[in-house]
């Protein structure tokens, strides 16, 4: 099957964007994740983490730029009230979308609108995503690995934290007497949802052990990972924002590969301690779940 090219994929985000601008624009409701992946043909599994990376912004980030565009767009007109343009673009209140106005633009809507060239400014900033800079190429390979189990626990917050996390599951592993059995640390960000930005949100800290099975409890359960074909990467250097070196994997990557993802979170293999080696010096495997396009 002919792989897909960076512009095809671009093209299946632009008439992702053009169907949430005409919903928006037309007070109607916003189009279910099904309908938003199919427009793109794209998996549901991994759509919001293709869109985030190829665009710049989460379809939740996109729909509040494209919200307080049309707000703009409406104001420009003198007779459109300030409570009808609040509940036209779809905000539940006049308060909630002041206060979202006020942060976007230092301003109220009244007081914006008296200010046309700032107005126009303030569109033409609003039409477009952030800007997607190109990377150089990544050494990228794709490989079998065998499944294995490992054990996790579950954290959510910031990922510069996870430390911390996996300070407890070590001391967990210390308690039942298996850090001599350790063969691995590993970690599955969870990423993928509607308002997800990288590095933020629910991650499985996990650890694998040799010698068979291992008994989890409250606090831990096991996990399986691998099976089939995975794109890996290495990452060297601190272990601080691997979800957005991950997005720029996908946006990067991916487009011309002649893969694409499998229904399957990705996941990490960090082969270093962060407190036993310099920050510059850390070692991590990014696995991506692919099949041939």
């Amino acid at each position: 099957m002919k792989a897909n090219t960076r512009e095809d994929y671009l093209q299946r985000i632009d008439r992702v964007v053009a169907g949430l601008q005409a919903a928006v624009e037309q007070g109607d409701e916003l189009p279910e994740l099904a309908r938003l992946a199919s427009v793109a043909h794209l998996s549901p599994f991994h759509f919001h983490r293709i869109y985030r990376a190829l665009s710049g912004e989460t379809v939740g980030q996109t729909v509040a730029r494209l919200r307080l565009l049309r707000a703009l767009q409406l104001l420009a007109e003198p007779s459109e009230r300030v409570t009808e343009t609040a509940l036209a673009v779809g905000y539940e209140t006049p308060q909630a979308f002041a206060r979202a106005f006020r942060q976007a633009f230092d301003a109220s809507p009244s007081e914006l609108r008296g200010q046309a060239e700032r107005l126009r400014e303030a569109m033409q900033r609003l039409r477009l995503p952030p800007v997607v800079v190109a990377e150089p190429a990544l050494r990228v390979e794709v490989v079998s690995v065998v499944p294995f189990r490992v054990v996790a626990t579950r954290y959510v917050g910031d990922h510069r934290d996870l430390d911390q996390a996996y300070g407890r599951l070590f001391a967990w592993a210390a308690d039942h007497a298996l850090l001599e059995r350790m063969a691995g640390i590993y970690g599955v960000p969870h990423d993928g949802d509607h308002d997800a930005v990288p590095d933020h949100g629910a991650f499985d800290c996990a650890l694998a052990f040799d010698g068979g099975d291992v008994a989890t409890d409250d606090e831990t359960y096991p996990i399986r990972l691998g099976g089939g074909q995975w794109a890996r990467w290495r990452h060297k250097g601190p272990y601080d924002h691997l979800g957005a070196l991950t997005d720029q994997l996908i946006a990067g990557w991916l487009p011309g590969s002649g893969y694409v993802l499998r229904d399957e979170a990705p996941f990490r293999h960090f082969l270093d301690d962060p407190e036993n080696v310099p920050a510059a010096l850390l070692r991590a495997d990014v696995y991506l779940p692919v099949a041939p396009s």
